[in-house]
């Protein structure tokens, strides 16, 4: 097992379900965002759930399953179009074991299971990742993209380059869970 990875307890909240969010993180929007538990929101990321269709209500803009991470500095906005006339955002479907790489930006409509995006990837809008996909450091998935299950992409613009093995699921969802067993606060409380 890798070594634990420490953060300051002063700077996360921690939900009843588990779920770690940065006090450095911009989370527009609360109460449009789901987070499914044990989902690690890191420094300087942004969520955008105030992007949302226009209309009387709450409306779900952003969900996030369980056991994923949300890098440092990734930004997630919902995916926004013009449809007869009229400007309108479409909400955003992130699975469970996700993560996402620092720095990335993510204007996806779907995001499967157990898929890891790298670092400093764009994954454009409208972009429908199946489950069990890897996108690989620095790819740029240009928008309305669909990614199939077990598929690696790389470079710019985002192609496939080989397919993954069945093994992916429960490689990826090892991963998710030793991450967060591994996300230890620092100063712990007497």
């Amino acid at each position: 097992m890798e070594p634990p990875i420490y953060y300051s307890r002063s700077e996360f909240i921690e939900t009843d379900t588990g779920n770690k969010v940065s006090r450095r993180a911009t989370i527009a929007g609360p109460q449009n965002i789901i987070l499914g538990g044990k989902t690690i929101i890191s420094s300087g990321a942004i969520i955008r759930g105030d992007l949302r269709r226009s209309g009387p209500g709450h409306a779900v803009v952003i969900s996030l399953g369980r056991y994923c991470l949300v890098g440092e500095g990734c930004v997630m906005r919902p995916p926004y179009k013009t449809y007869r006339g009229a400007f309108n955002y479409y909400p955003m479907k992130v699975g469970d074991h996700v993560h996402i790489g620092a720095g990335s930006v993510v204007e996806a409509a779907t995001i499967g299971n157990h898929v890891e995006i790298g670092k400093n990837c764009v994954i454009g809008k409208f972009t429908i990742i199946k489950d069990c996909v890897k996108v690989a450091d620095n790819t740029i998935i240009p928008p309305n993209t669909v990614i199939p299950a077990l598929s690696l992409f790389a470079g710019s613009p985002g192609r496939f380059v080989e397919d993954l093995p069945e093994s992916t699921q429960d490689m990826v969802e090892v991963h998710t869970k030793q991450h967060y067993s591994r996300f230890q606060p620092l100063d712990r409380e007497h």
